[in-house]
């Protein structure tokens, strides 16, 4: 395969994620079309298996593995772009990122590991500025539906008012879905790192940790962790524990558009649990859970014992069916400097962990091949990358909806 060259390459298709996408990109590019791609892994035999449960025997295979650059570097030498699911990504996604930004090929994942994407950042930023490689994280439901929506909220705002929302809110109206045992991987080898490095605690409450160096307004991001009513919401409200990345990943946002959203710009997110006193409980509910989850996966009696009989093991996740029933509803509430309001709305129609996740990030590395070859090299988050591009291909293909309300 190596005289090969492809449009794209899904490295880690054998994972569950890298199914999920495999199976998306067969449906969305049939065989013949002008999108070329291929699937890469480190056993030939199980990518032969995938293969063959999407029914695209036209699909070429590559052998790589995380642990042998070699064969990172012949890979990156073959495409445009490297899509990777291949996590936890602290433990195996830097030689692959060494590798993209070496030869200047373009990366996206669906990582959520804030503190792993600082370490790269630091690590891998300026060469990528070099080579042209441009690095994109957090492609799937972390962290599109915020970062875009936040997008699409502000362009109407400027539209409207001729300003931005300074203060944005993201709430999660209702969503339905389960983890998968690379999620939870992720997870705990976060919980174990925290242990084992103290600072990794203190970047992560860092609202700006992965804004570019010396970016550090002189502003106090609000966050939510416990419970609390929200007006604007109309609705008692718990914390969101997606909302450590996603914040961050739309504060750098903002940095790298020139402070587009305001210098003074306020941003958090939360989960909506309803109105009176059954909300009120709710919230208290989920608030008492997710602490009760996340103590527990960070103690490692606990965590051994929810790894053995609770929670799903890698490359285990939900079934079709499950992924079929999901969705998410989100809402974002802006508020401009002049007081001025306006309200948008991101819908997804599967499980937003892998049914939508899988269609997110598959778009993602289309619009990535094809749609800005005038954007230089670095590190983007997908904002500021793709923008319109992206927002207009998930709803036309990946069942993702933007919308405003009012």
């Amino acid at each position: 395969m190596a005289d090969n060259h492809y449009d794209l390459i899904i490295f880690g298709a054998t994972s569950f994620v890298g199914q999920l996408v495999c199976g998306y990109l067969a449906g969305r590019y049939p065989a013949g079309s002008e999108f070329t791609w291929a699937m890469a892994g480190r056993n030939k035999t199980k990518l032969e298996g995938v293969r063959a449960d999407i029914g695209r025997q036209d699909i070429d295979l590559i052998v790589a593995d995380a642990d042998e650059r070699a064969s990172l570097d012949t890979l990156c030498r073959q495409t445009e772009v490297v899509v990777s699911t291949v996590g936890p990504y602290a433990l195996y996604g830097e030689p692959m990122i060494a590798a993209c930004v070496e030869a200047g090929t373009d990366y996206c994942d669906l990582t959520g590991e804030v503190h792993w994407i600082k370490q790269m950042l630091a690590k891998y930023e300026s060469r990528a500025k070099e080579t042209g490689a441009r690095i994109v994280h957090c492609c799937g439901f972390d962290s599109l539906p915020s970062d875009l929506g936040v997008h699409v909220l502000q362009q109407e705002a400027i539209k409207r008012f001729d300003a931005p929302c300074t203060r944005v809110k993201m709430r999660v109206k209702a969503m339905r879905g389960g983890f998968s045992g690379g999620t939870v991987a992720s997870m705990t080898a976060l919980a174990k790192a925290m242990r084992a490095d103290p600072s990794i605690r203190k970047e992560l409450a860092n609202p700006y940790s992965i804004c570019p160096p010396g970016y550090s307004p002189e502003v106090r991001q609000p966050s939510v962790r416990g419970v609390k009513h929200d007006a604007d919401a109309n609705a008692w409200i718990a914390p969101f524990i997606m909302a450590t990345t996603n914040e961050r990943i739309v504060q750098r946002s903002n940095a790298l558009s020139d402070q587009a959203y305001g210098a003074d710009f306020r941003y958090d997110e939360a989960m909506m649990m309803g109105r009176g006193s059954k909300g009120r409980l709710s919230a208290y509910g989920m608030t008492l859970g997710l602490g009760g989850f996340l103590l527990g996966v960070a103690m490692a009696p606990t965590r051994a014992l929810l790894e053995r009989f609770v929670l799903p093991a890698p490359g285990e996740g939900p079934s079709p069916e499950a992924q079929k029933k999901g969705f998410f509803d989100i809402r974002l509430f802006g508020r401009t400097a002049n007081d001025q309001t306006l309200t948008a709305k991101v819908l997804g129609d599967a499980d937003p962990g892998y049914g939508s996740t899988c269609k997110m990030l598959g778009e993602a590395a289309a619009c990535l091949a094809c749609d800005v070859d005038d954007t230089p090299g670095g590190f983007w988050t997908p904002a500021t990358i793709f923008g319109d591009k992206l927002v207009d291909r998930l709803q036309a293909h990946a069942g993702v909806t933007f919308k405003i309300l009012d």
